[in-house]
């Protein structure tokens, strides 16, 4: 009897182990027995199917390291396993747990088929190697729907916990504001007063980025509203407040184009403003930063320069991605900071249809956003210099 075989004929069995083991390790009170073997059956019926395939060794091939054959067998395996994977989500199961399901299906299925008196030799290692296959394949397909799964929860969270703290936080912004203006303040009162102004200010920027950050993960377009304006003029604005806010930095401003174009000043100002906080957080402290807008024709350059150590080589693919960022000890946050800016910066100048790049080394760090001056209603991924921009990851200052 082939193992793909002894699986159909014994389904039945090998879910009452797979139910037991289910029931082992689950996470809450005991459930029904259909949510203990959820789609247990399903997988097995996929894994018999595909296992009866007669397969190329360039198919196997493939299988073994982790691509998709495209057939049809092989696309019932994913999507068993990753309705699988969902629902264990839902029923609150840690990866772990999951892992350790298909560990146990693994080892459930060969000891019963061991204990099989008619096996046929000559396909013996075949058979155990295309159900290890598929195993694995079941387990990777889950894995992924899991973790995506798990990442799509927490930023429906981070956006919902962004957008609760809007209104008491307005609420101390009032007050704040309040304080400063009430004529009965002075000394270390009104001192203190103007201190929870600037930091409120400083955790509205957060909760902004945070809530962008996460309606574009969640697939939400973010929307521009343009209009023609003057970038010569934002830029100008954007630099005095920073300069206010870091009075010890020298920051610059150098313009020699022609600065009007159709943009949306709100995203813009977020724009700049998150590249010059990036150039003061990660810049040295004892060199100037340089704002400056260049360029002729069709398109207009918005960069920013500064010196201090040079981005890693190996970690300019991920500047622009804050969770692989911030898992990176080079480029790791610093205290106040959630880490969203160029994110934020990256999907301002997609959302426009233009791009972003970088370049760092021993002399100077700079950024450059191309924009074009209108609009043709579509946003863009270019490549320049290797890199891609507008929709690839780019880097620190």
């Amino acid at each position: 009897m082939r193992l793909y075989e002894f699986i159909a004929e014994n389904v039945e069995p090998i879910l009452q182990e797979w139910e037991e083991f289910a029931r082992m390790i689950w996470p809450g009170d005991e459930p029904s027995t259909r949510l203990l073997r959820d789609h247990a059956e399903e997988m097995l019926l996929a894994m018999v199917k595909d296992m009866q395939r007669p397969q190329s060794p360039r198919e196997q091939r493939k299988k073994a390291i982790g691509q998709d054959t495209n057939t049809w067998e092989s696309t019932l395996v994913d999507r068993s396993s990753a309705r699988h994977a969902v629902s264990r989500v839902e029923s609150g199961f840690d990866l772990q747990s999951l892992v350790a399901e298909y560990r146990s299906l693994r080892a459930s299925v060969l000891h019963l088929w061991s204990l099989e008196p008619d096996q046929e030799p000559a396909h013996r290692v075949e058979d155990m190697t295309r159900f290890n296959e598929a195993v694995d394949q079941l387990l990777a397909e889950s894995i992924e729907n899991y973790t995506e799964r798990i990442d799509h929860s927490r930023e429906i969270f981070l956006g919902i916990l962004g957008h609760d703290l809007r209104t008491p936080l307005h609420a101390v912004s009032m007050v704040a504001g309040l304080l400063e203006e009430h004529g009965d303040l002075s000394g270390l009162a009104l001192k203190m007063a103007a201190q929870i102004a600037v930091s409120v200010r400083a955790m509205e920027k957060m909760i902004a980025d945070l809530l962008d950050f996460t309606g574009t993960r969640l697939g939400a377009r973010m929307i521009v509203s343009r209009e023609t304006m003057d970038l010569e003029k934002l830029c100008r604005e954007v630099v005095e407040e920073m300069r206010a806010v870091h009075p010890a930095r020298t920051i610059s401003f150098e313009c020699d184009v022609e600065p009007t174009g159709e943009w949306d000043s709100a995203r813009l100002r977020q724009l700049i403003s998150n590249l010059l906080g990036n150039a003061v957080q990660h810049g040295s402290e004892t060199t100037p930063i340089s704002l400056f807008l260049s360029g002729d024709g069709d398109d207009i350059l918005l960069g920013v320069r500064n010196q201090g150590t040079p981005i890693p080589r190996d970690s300019l693919a991920l500047i622009f991605d804050p969770l692989r960022r911030n898992a990176s000890e080079e480029l790791a946050r610093p205290p106040g900071s959630i880490g969203l800016g160029l994110y934020i910066a990256r999907e301002v100048a997609t959302a426009h249809g233009g791009t972003i790049n970088v370049r760092s080394d021993d002399n100077e760090t700079v950024f450059v956003v191309r924009l074009p001056r209108r609009s043709d209603g579509n946003p863009v991924t270019a490549i320049e210099g290797g890199e891609v921009l507008g929709a690839a990851p780019v880097g620190r200052a």
